[in-house]
Order: structure tokens, then C-alpha cells, then sequence
């Protein structure tokens, strides 16, 4: 199986070689349709100097000049009537013309090799050593007519560049892909160590630590991989924690209810007794019932996304509904009941925030001693409603503050044994207040009392 390490190394070295081709079929296109007839023109000047500057001078010997300007780097063929010719200056790669130039030349044209020198697609016709890729002219001999062809001498004018670019191109193809090499495993590393963290997930081991300080995308990627693995790790920790609180708190009901019946069937009891027993029997088999409906409302909640079925209601109405629905409770600890409540329409899920009211006043209810006082306040403006249930109850410390909302925590857990509470409430209410994109926080002060505060945005 190729890594993602070689994929990476040959991909670029692949890119590099095709680059390469498609670079140098564009540069000899530049050079066929730019360079070819602007280097035609500037040999032609060439050797057009070279014939005039001889012919103004004929008492020069022929051999010895074109020698001589063989030597600054260029290749002659000189050729007269009889067909006796001469080279001078570098070899000729391919020594082959048509004899028909070469009479075209000696009767007066101008012939123009590099210009119509053919095009090939990975050779540029500039570097091409043959004889036809020149430039010919008449040159005048004695009042003999001769055909001079004039090419610069490319291996003797560019050797060393040839050379120097060369080990250029070679030095610029082994430090690329050695760098390649080099910064490929450095991009990898990361994702090398991503992948094995991925692994010990797989696995169940949470608790990972990626020490990748980069901050690009991958840096970002690793960083928020180890987040996940410590949500993961969290989750996880809650969800044991959530099934050993379950696996409790439904343990301790059946205990007791086995235990008394036990005892109802063994035992010579009194009716008192008896009454007495099932009673208990009756108040744990109701606790149960309650947390198995909590239960099946969190699953609920957690599972469907678009659960709320939202319509426009008075909320105000609705908590009023609520007072009056608990009145026996907190008639029965003479409580004091303030409400300000205006007549405000809101859009909502009617049951489930009848279910938020719910909670939060059994909770003021429950945790204020007799003759305490119970306030609620709501108000709006452009953007929110605002919902304010505060009770002069025994309150919560700063330290169990934080928890309140989590799932069968209990800061006072003799006290809500005593008051059957299950832990899921505050849960519930948190759920729903967030479902419908608001808030919830609360205030609190041992001996003092409890604010909760919920903020639910206008739609």
C-alpha cells in the first residue's frame, strides 16, 4: 500500500517532470514564432558584414579572412561554380544542402536556412549544427561568383554557459527533489501521528497528547483532534457515569421495595405497620416511575433535532397555569407568592416549556422552608424574554454551583433523597432552554436563596 508520504514525493517529482515538458515546448514555441526570425535577421546582418568588408577590401586573402572569423565563433562553407567548396570554423553536424540553394545563392539570392529551418517540437532549431540551418549569401571572388553560408558556432560561443547551465539544471533537479524528500516528511510527520491517535481511539485510549506547535491547517487539524479526544475522553467518563448514577438510583428503590415485600409476606405485622410499609412500597415505586420518565424525556431530547413543535401562546398564561396546578405544594409550606407576569405572546413549544416552568418552581417549592417567598418576573424587549424564578430557600453553595446542570448531580444528597429528587430535572430544563437557542444561568447564596434567570430569544 503506497504512504501518503511516497503519493506526496512522486506526485511533485511528477509535476516537476511534466512542468519540465511543457516548459520547454512552450519556450521552443517562443523561439519558432519570436526568436527564429529576429536571430535569421541578426545572422543575415552578420554575414551580410562579413561579404561587404571583404568585397570592399579584395586584396585580403579569402582563406586567411574567413579563418580568421571562423575563430570569433562562427562556421563558414564556401562554394563557387565548379563545386569546389571549403569549411572553415567548427564542423558542420550534417554537411547536406540542396544544390538548388546553392545556385539560387550564386545567382544572386539571399538564402535564409534559420528561418525556414523546419520546427520540432523538443528541438530548438537555433542549436540545430547543420548546414542548411544557415544563412547564405553571394560573395564576389576575383569577379568570380561564390555562395558563402554563415551559422554562428554555438559549441564554441556558448560551451562554457553550456556547460555551466547544464550542471545548473542539474544541481536545481537532485536539490529539488531532495527537498522534496526533506519537506514531505515534515508535512506527513503530523498526520503520521494523527493517524496513530486515531488508532489508540479506536482502541479506547483517550487520553492523547499531539505536540504539533505548526500553525497551519494541519496545526489547526492536530489541535482540534486532541480537543476531540478530550470530548471523546469526557463523554465517555459521563456516560459511565451516567449509567453507574442510573444503575443506582434505580438499585436503591427496588431494594427497598423487595425488602418490605419481603417483609409484608414473612412477618405478623399490625395494620399500622402494614399501612406504613406500603406507604413505602407506594413512594419508591413512584420515584421510579418519575426517573424512568425523566429518563425517556433526556433521550428524547437528545436524540431528535427537530422535535419542537412551535406555536404562538402567552407565556405568561402558561406559568400562571403552572402556580395553579402546584398550588397544594406551596399552600401547604405557606409559602409567599409574587408574580409579575404581563401578557406576552411568545413562539414556542408549548409542552416543553411547560415542562421548564414545571421544573423550576417544584424546585423553589421544594428547597424553600415554610413561610418563605417565591418571585416571578417577566420581561421583553427587541431582541429576548426574560424569565426570573427566585426563592429565599436554602440555596446552593459556590461550590456545587457549577454543577447544577449535570445530569443526576445532587448538591444536598440527603436532601433530595428526603425530597425524592432524581437529578434530572435542572438537566431537562437546561435541554429545552437550548433547544430553543436561549439560556439559562442561576444565582445562588447558601441560607440566602436561588435566582434562576432564562433568557429565550424573539423570534
Amino acid at each position: 500500500m503506497k504512504t501518503l508520504y511516497l503519493r506526496i514525493v512522486m506526485t511533485t517529482i511528477l509535476v516537476m517532470f511534466v512542468s519540465s515538458i511543457i516548459a520547454f515546448i512552450l519556450s521552443n514555441a517562443y523561439y519558432q514564432y519570436s526568436l527564429k526570425p529576429y536571430n535569421d535577421k541578426k545572422i543575415t546582418e552578420m554575414t551580410e558584414d562579413i561579404v561587404t568588408f571583404y568585397e570592399n577590401n579584395p586584396e585580403i586573402n579569402l582563406k586567411g579572412y574567413l579563418e580568421n572569423t571562423a575563430e570569433l565563433g562562427y562556421q563558414i562553407y564556401l562554394v563557387d561554380n565548379q563545386g569546389r567548396d571549403a569549411f572553415y570554423g567548427g564542423e558542420f553536424g550534417n554537411k547536406e544542402i540542396h544544390p538548388k540553394v546553392v545556385q539560387d545563392v550564386l545567382g544572386g539570392q539571399t538564402y535564409h536556412g534559420i528561418a525556414e529551418f523546419p520546427s520540432k517540437v523538443f528541438i530548438t532549431g537555433f542549436f540545430d549544427n547543420q548546414l542548411i540551418n544557415t544563412i547564405g549569401m553571394p560573395i564576389n571572388v576575383g569577379g568570380e561568383s561564390y555562395a558563402l553560408f554563415v551559422r554562428p558556432n554555438i559549441e564554441l560561443q556558448f560551451s562554457e554557459m553550456r556547460i555551466f547551465f547544464s550542471i545548473l539544471l542539474l544541481l536545481t533537479i537532485l536539490l529539488s527533489i531532495l527537498l522534496v524528500l526533506i519537506s514531505t516528511r515534515y508535512i506527513v510527520k503530523p498526520i503520521v501521528k494523527l493517524t496513530e491517535a486515531t488508532k489508540k481511539i479506536a482502541e479506547g485510549k483517550y487520553l492523547i497528547h499531539l505536540n504539533v506547535k505548526r500553525r497551519d491547517e494541519i496545526g489547526k487539524l492536530a489541535s482540534h483532534f486532541s480537543q476531540m479526544a478530550k470530548n471523546i475522553a469526557q463523554l465517555e467518563e459521563m456516560r459511565q457515569e451516567f449509567v453507574s448514577n442510573v444503575s443506582h438510583e434505580i438499585q436503591s428503590p427496588l431494594a427497598s421495595i423487595q425488602g418490605f415485600s419481603q417483609t409484608l409476606q414473612t412477618e405478623k405485622l399490625s395494620p399500622e405497620q402494614r399501612d406504613h410499609y406500603l406507604s413505602i412500597i407506594e413512594y419508591e415505586s413512584r420515584r421510579m416511575s418519575l426517573l424512568s420518565k425523566q429518563l425517556l424525556t433526556l433521550a428524547s431530547l437528545d436524540k431528535e433535532e427537530d422535535i419542537l413543535e412551535k406555536s404562538s401562546f402567552d407565556v405568561a398564561e402558561q406559568i400562571k397555569q403552572v402556580f395553579v396546578m402546584t398550588e397544594w405544594s406551596w399552600r401547604d409550606k405557606d409559602l409567599a407568592i409574587e408574580m409579575d407576569l404581563p401578557s406576552t405572546f411568545i413562539y414556542a413549544d408549548q409542552k416543553l416549556l411547560h415542562q421548564v416552568w414545571t421544573n423550576l418552581l417544584t424546585n423553589s417549592i421544594k428547597f424553600t422552608d415554610n413561610g418563605g417567598s417565591i418571585s416571578i418576573h417577566l420581561r421583553k424587549d427587541e431582541k429576548e424574554f426574560r424569565v426570573t424564578f427566585k426563592d429565599n430557600g436554602m440555596g446552593i453553595s459556590q461550590q456545587d454551583l457549577p454543577n447544577i446542570f449535570t445530569r443526576f448531580y445532587k448538591a444536598d444528597k440527603s436532601r433530595n433523597r428526603k425530597e425524592g429528587s432524581s437529578g434530572l430535572g435542572l438537566a431537562i430544563t437546561k435541554k429545552i432552554v437550548e433547544m430553543h437557542d436561549g439560556q439559562i444561568h442561576v444565582e445562588s447564596q447558601l441560607g440566602v436563596g436561588t435566582t434562576f434567570h432564562i433568557h429565550l430569544p424573539r423570534m
